[in-house]
């Protein structure tokens, strides 16, 4: 019997028949509203995430649902309780999680990661954490990779804890809130110290300007935000200034 497949990235929980689903189902004759029912029930563990998920119908019109895990970075954001990760993951970091949860994803995308034990693989989730702005147990990524490479956490990776206790998962949601604090404070920071550059050299190129701002090391998400567009002279023109019609 022939088996048609029909793949597609999901809304953990929130599928529905719309596209990507509905128009790839329809010509195969498949009832789309038990495939998403189906979908949604197996993907409900992963609201708030794009999940895979693989639909194969047979030639009697049955169907089976496969579903894959979302990528890491995407558990990552889960498990962290964050919309997503640092514009500036080197200075700015956004969240700090604890070795249980990071042996909880390692787990879960087991059959992903390229590590042959769980040791490496927990240590290519870890590594994954530096690009995002999070950190683990409170380092970034190569101090605890460096730690677990001088046997910290072995028992807790060999025995693949993922338990956390309420007070743990407290103290998680504290330093989440202190980081974001202390990252709007920066930003804050950053903010007044670019617009006071930008007034001092008003009238100068934008490039001259921009280069002063990365001397002084502001974030490019900062600097492109508050620093005006060149003017048709070359300079850069004044903050709020409006353009001619």
């Amino acid at each position: 019997m022939a088996t048609q497949t029909v793949e597609a990235l999901v809304n953990g929980g929130k599928a529905t028949a719309a596209p990507p689903l509905g128009p790839a189902l329809g010509p195969l004759g498949v009832n789309i509203g038990q495939v998403v029912a189906e979908i949604n029930k197996k993907t409900v563990d992963f609201k708030g995430m794009q999940v895979p998920v693989k639909v194969s119908v047979k030639d009697d019109k049955s169907f089976s649902i496969t579903v894959g895990t979302p990528p890491v970075s995407s558990l990552l954001k889960k498990e962290a309780i964050i919309e997503k990760g640092a514009a500036n993951p080197i200075t700015d970091k956004v969240a700090d999680l604890k070795i249980e949860q990071i042996i909880k994803i390692a787990k879960m995308k087991s059959d992903a990661l390229l590590g042959k034990d769980m040791f490496s693989k927990v240590k290519e989730v870890i590594g994954s954490c530096d690009s995002m702005g999070i950190l683990v147990e409170g380092k970034q990524a190569r101090e605890v990779i460096a730690d677990i490479n001088n046997g910290k956490f072995a028992e807790e990776i060999k025995t693949e804890k993922t338990e956390l206790s309420a007070e743990a998962l407290k103290k998680i949601e504290e330093q989440k809130k202190k980081l974001q604090e202390e990252l709007a404070k920066r930003k804050t920071e950053f903010e007044a110290q670019a617009k006071q550059v930008i007034e001092q050299l008003a009238g100068q190129p934008r490039g001259t300007i921009k280069a002063k701002l990365v001397e002084m090391k502001i974030p490019s998400n900062i600097i492109e935000a508050l620093l005006p567009a060149e003017a048709a002279g070359g300079a850069a023109a004044a903050p709020g200034a409006e353009k001619k019609k």
